[in-house]
């Protein structure tokens, strides 16, 4: 199938081409070392073992910045890729700075026992998805205006993207402090679909090593530079609010979005990539309106002279 074929990659290839580019853009920019988040996902463990390959494990530093909302193996999963590896970490809960923003008084789940939190988060999702007719993912990703349930919208968007956003100061903060290239952990699926923050810890970044491939591809880049296998089988999570999963928020799995994502960038029609990729046409149209919708995620608008 001329999909799949797309997203057949050699990692045995490849990786050392991002070691060398990670190294050459740490030189060019006159750095001593890298730094990145690791957050216990797989992007960020793909990540660090790249670094460490490109520039020596005494050059890496991670950045291990959960908060409240964390899941519980957060710390712990990412204390262990850092083990793993062998590389420097340092731990700080961001926690303290979101309450200087009042960021835990925009939504009521802090009223909400910490072990229903994860089905009642859903629950709001589910119900603001039947009544606007689409997720608050989806309508997330423009301005409210004109939307019902505007007021609940902005303060679900404001809530989980300061924290990126801190992330992202944070990290930086480090790297101009210790002379270091901020490497960012995005991949092509996330930002083409703007499952990610604009200038967030991952929307940010010197370089972003992984931003050519999609996430299917980059956990085959896992298991060729053997991430534990913890993190390989780990549910994604963007881990900023109980009971949300990647694929939970965007409503398809991965497998079936990067295929999708293969056939609008090789400017296929929408009907051939449904019947190649065994789904609906509906399907096709909800990732291109993704796409479409998340275009500002990826520029800023600049006038014409």
């Amino acid at each position: 199938m001329f999909l799949k074929e797309k997203l057949a990659i050699n990692p045995e290839k490849i990786c050392p081409k991002l070691e060398s580019f990670i190294k050459e853009k740490m030189d060019l920019l006159k750095r001593d070392g890298v730094i990145l988040g690791v957050s216990g996902g797989l992007d960020s463990a793909v990540t660090a073992a790249l670094c460490v390959r490109a520039v020596g494990k005494d050059k890496v530093l991670a950045l291990i910045i959960p908060e409240r909302d964390s899941a519980s193996e957060t710390k712990t999963d990412a204390i262990m890729v850092a083990k793993n590896l062998g590389i420097k970490y340092i731990f700080e809960d961001l926690t303290p700075k979101l309450k200087m923003f009042g960021i835990y008084q925009l939504l009521p789940s802090r009223f909400i026992p910490k072990a229903w939190r994860g089905k009642t988060v859903r629950r709001f999702y589910e119900l603001y998805a039947k009544k606007v007719g689409e997720s608050p993912f989806q309508s997330g990703l423009l301005g409210s205006k004109g939307l019902p349930y505007a007021d609940w919208l902005n303060k679900s968007n404001a809530y989980y993207r300061i924290k990126h956003r801190m992330r992202m100061v944070i990290l930086y903060w480090q790297a101009e402090l210790k002379n270091l290239l901020y490497v960012s952990c995005a991949n092509n699926t996330e930002w083409l679909t703007g499952f990610f923050v604009k200038f967030g810890c991952d929307g940010a970044g010197d370089v972003m090593p992984l931003l050519p491939f999609y996430k299917t591809q980059v956990r085959e880049l896992a298991k060729y530079l053997k991430v534990p296998k913890k993190i390989q089988e780990k549910i994604p999570s963007p881990d900023i609010m109980a009971g949300i999963t990647d694929e939970y928020a965007m409503g398809i799995s991965y497998e079936k979005l990067d295929l999708i994502l293969v056939g609008l960038e090789s400017k296929m029609n929408f009907k051939d990539i449904a019947k190649e990729a065994s789904i609906s046409t509906e399907l096709v149209e909800y990732v291109n309106d993704l796409y479409k919708k998340s275009d500002h995620f990826r520029k800023v608008y600049v006038p014409e002279f």
